[in-house]
């Protein structure tokens, strides 16, 4: 049977091991002893599976948002080496905002 990432991750350790026990392969060998952070690596392995999830930002230019940060970070330096708040709080927030923006848009 063919199993993906997220299947296997949302199965309890009796389950994977269930799996593991009609496997013979070197990986998934001592299943009855392994914990689940042991054992799913060594099903991913077994059956050829990537051992984590690729997260992927869709519908914005990442790094034309990285470098805008990149610069409002310089700005919030220089305005809290000046001590100006007004400036401070609003590059916060802005930084905030952009960071947000890069995560609603990650699958």
């Amino acid at each position: 049977m063919e199993y993906t990432y997220d299947e296997l991750h949302k199965k309890t350790v009796a389950q994977m091991r269930e799996i593991a026990e009609g496997l013979d392969h070197e990986a998934v060998r001592g299943y009855t002893t392994m914990h689940k952070h042991e054992l799913l690596p060594a099903l991913c392995k077994v059956f050829h599976i990537d051992a984590h999830d690729h997260h992927h930002v869709v519908g914005i230019d990442k790094t034309k948002i990285r470098g805008q940060i990149r610069e409002l970070k310089a700005k919030r330096d220089a305005a809290l080496e000046a001590r100006d708040m007004v400036v401070l709080r609003e590059t916060r927030h802005k930084i905030k905002r952009l960071k947000r923006k890069i995560r609603r848009s990650t699958i």
